[in-house]
């Protein structure tokens, strides 16, 4: 018999109200939704929890008092900077959708180190953006050039925190780095669909990927797929079976 994966949701918005969506359906099977965490009584996970009809807490300790297993982070950079690290410490493992916080070399690196100690898992999911797996396998034998191309409609552009949008963070985080990824951004008003262009060359070969991706249907700033990212992270951690490096 599988084991229920216990978890937590901290923000309220597009990833968090997918999640409860497909738990509802009952396509997460083995996965048990502990509560909802925002910051305070107002916010819009208070409505989605009351929604579905799972617990809202407010703060840390409260989140930690649901005893998840896993917290997924849906919420924002200011909610990975605050929480992720004590979350790690106290032995829950984290899913990371706001991967542009993760510049912050010293934050990323006490997470590693608090993700080492307590056994948590520090799990960042590829997002809008594909051929990670590629990627990392390829950095093993040497990559000479990475670089991105994200195009999009100007309105999926507004507000977006530049790393964020890009899929630059999660992409340099994978391979090479932030100084040697380059980076190209396009906003194109006949656009429709949010486009990453990703190339890569080394001495293993050399690969392109791309992807034309859907914007999430209440975000256009956010693709769907990387929604879905969540949902599939949470199903690699309740699985036992893995495809891809």
């Amino acid at each position: 018999m599988e084991k229920t994966l216990r978890t937590a949701l901290l923000g309220g918005g597009t990833i968090a109200q997918l999640v409860l969506e497909q738990a509802r359906a009952g396509e997460l099977a083995g996965i048990d939704i502990a509560g909802v965490a925002g910051r305070s009584r107002h916010s819009s996970g208070a409505a989605l929890a009351r929604k579905f009809d799972v617990p809202y807490v407010v703060g840390r300790e409260a989140l930690l008092a649901l005893q998840p297993q896993v917290v997924v982070e849906a919420a924002s950079h200011d909610a990975v900077r605050e929480h992720l690290v004590p979350l790690l410490r106290a032995g829950a493992s984290v899913i990371v959708l706001s991967v542009g916080a993760l510049t912050d070399d010293r934050l990323r690196k006490e997470a590693e180190a608090a993700a080492g100690r307590s056994g948590a898992l520090f799990y960042v999911p590829s997002g809008g953006i594909g051929g990670l797996d590629a990627l990392r396998t390829a950095c093993l034998a040497g990559v000479d050039e990475v670089s991105i191309q994200v195009a999009k409609p100007p309105v999926a552009w507004q507000g977006i925190p530049y790393v964020e949008a890009l899929g630059l963070a999660v992409l340099s985080l994978a391979g090479i780095g932030w100084d040697r990824t380059r980076l190209k951004v396009v906003a194109d008003p006949a656009l429709t669909l949010n486009t990453h262009t990703i190339r890569v060359r080394g001495r293993s070969g050399n690969f392109s990927v791309v992807l034309e991706n859907v914007p999430a249907p209440e975000n256009p700033k956010t693709s769907w797929l990387a929604c879905y990212s969540a949902i599939a992270a949470l199903k690699s951690l309740q699985g036992r079976v893995r495809f891809g490096t």
